[in-house]
């Protein structure tokens, strides 16, 4: 277990890599419960201006100084510990704490939900802190994208209630303390920390032996299905034995509606009528989650549902970007075969009269692609079009032999009449994808890399606008 310490008293904290998602949003709750807070990183960006407005002092670049007088340090697994700060506060017998402990030094702060899951963690948990908010909790929150709702993707607000997504890719969710869990489901991913699918699922298991509270699981997932119950397991999905049946599903002029049978201790069966802007199957399943957990909590059911009807989305989840002679344009934070099928399948089955849907892929991490290539061959099986790029390196060495053209390999074995293209280059990626377009056309781009700026490029190119 990593080190926690004592949040309550006014603290001199310091956070190495504070420009990164994970640890903006640690800076962001420090700094708004009154520490006195710096942070560092290699490059300015708006997170860091966000950040400053705070009053968080961030140095561009690394200084062994600026760790001098601080009580602790905190950072990422993403930064070596030969780091210059790392090592100058080890040196100085400073608290040093890696970003799992210093999540749980703020979820021991307040009785703390956290979501968990290969897939739809961080739009499930952005739809519990909606529903929280509209129950008039004001939760806090940290979460692995910003709230469109909230304008951000962390918030320390001093309420009884913390809502966090509980990271598995360095076993971060293993360290917290928590009063409640969702898990959404059990998926290949992160193999270099668990090894195989069994690794993973074990580590989910022991992760819920751990809670002494209310434990929400999706009944649909094999592997969860198997796990043992408690009295505190309770169970959604769309299995007729889940004690929150989504059902009756509809996807009409860009809502879905849908159906929820609750079995509770208050009520065998009450049922709920769902409303979202939100496409695909998956997403009721989220919704469905996030509805059990906060009636779990005592949340009013109405109050719930008007958070869902009104809830904006996440960042990066099939969010439309704009559109341009015809042709939307839409991003997607997905980079798991799992999550692909999931937005094309949603896209597919969209009654937004789009024409083809065009899939533009970036893989991501070289020792991801070495083992999970051969799994995306079927994650395309709703697209008209498929464009692979190469890989983007998150931080991992490049491995002789793997690059995106696996995926595209594996596209095409399965699928021989696909349409995949392949083109290596990312600074060409935009002209090379707006040749291919025509009206009528849904062009998603995803992965968790800088593809993400694809949307916006394409526009500008079908606007004549140059980059500089």
């Amino acid at each position: 277990m990593s080190e926690v310490i004592d949040l309550t008293a006014r603290m001199r904290l310091h956070v190495v890599g504070v420009g990164g998602p994970g640890m903006s949003a640690i800076a962001t709750c420090l700094a708004q419960m009154g520490h006195d807070v710096s942070g560092s990183d290699i490059k300015h960006s708006p997170v860091i201006e966000r950040l400053s407005e705070l009053g968080v002092r961030v140095n561009i670049g690394h200084d062994r100084l600026v760790v001098h007088g601080c009580d602790a340090v905190t950072s990422s697994t993403a930064i070596p510990r030969s780091n210059i700060e790392l090592v100058e506060a080890e040196k100085s017998g400073l608290v040093v704490l890696n970003r799992a402990g210093m999540l749980a030094s703020i979820c021991a702060m307040r009785p703390a939900i956290a979501v968990a899951g290969t897939h739809g963690k961080t739009t499930t948990t952005s739809l519990l802190v909606r529903i929280f908010a509209e129950a008039g909790l004001e939760p806090n929150f940290i979460v692995g994208g910003d709230v469109l709702d909230e304008g951000v993707g962390a918030r320390w607000t001093g309420s009884p209630w913390t809502i966090v997504e509980a990271d598995e890719s360095d076993g971060t969710h293993l360290e917290l303390p928590l009063a409640g869990s969702i898990l959404t489901n059990v998926d290949s991913d992160h193999l270099d920390q668990y090894g195989d699918l069994q690794g993973i699922a074990d580590g989910f298991q022991k992760y819920l032996q751990g809670i002494n509270g209310p434990v929400v699981v999706c009944v649909d997932d094999p592997i969860i299905a198997g796990f043992e119950k408690t009295s505190h397991t309770v169970t959604y999905g769309f299995a007729s034995h889940a004690d929150f049946r989504c059902h009756s599903v509809d996807a009409k002029n860009g809502e879905t509606t849908f159906s929820i049978t609750a079995s509770t201790a208050n009520s065998a069966n009450e049922e709920l009528s769902v409303r979202m802007s939100l496409r695909g199957h998956h997403n009721v399943l989220n919704v469905t989650a996030a509805i059990a957990m906060a009636m779990k909590c005592g949340v009013k059911p109405q109050a719930a549902i008007n958070a869902v009807a009104t809830f904006g989305g996440v960042g990066r989840r099939f969010e439309i970007i704009g559109s341009s002679d015809g042709v939307t344009f839409v991003d997607d934070y997905a980079h798991l075969p799992r999550e692909i099928s999931a937005v094309m399948s949603a896209a597919k089955t969209s009654d937004d009269s789009w024409g083809r849907v065009v899939a533009v892929f970036q893989p991501n991490r070289y020792n991801r692609m070495a083992v999970m290539s051969d799994e995306y061959a079927m994650a395309f099986v709703d697209a008209d079009v498929v464009v692979i790029t190469d890989i983007y390196a998150s931080g991992t060495q490049k491995i002789e032999g793997v690059t995106g053209h696996l995926v595209v390999d594996a596209v095409t074995r399965a699928q021989v009449n696909s349409q995949v293209h392949w083109h290596e280059e990312r600074t060409s990626l935009a002209q090379f994808v707006n040749r291919i377009l025509r009206p009528g056309d849904v062009c998603i781009s995803m992965g968790c890399g800088d593809i993400e700026s694809l949307p916006r490029e394409l526009l500008d190119v079908r606007s004549g606008v140059t980059r500089s």
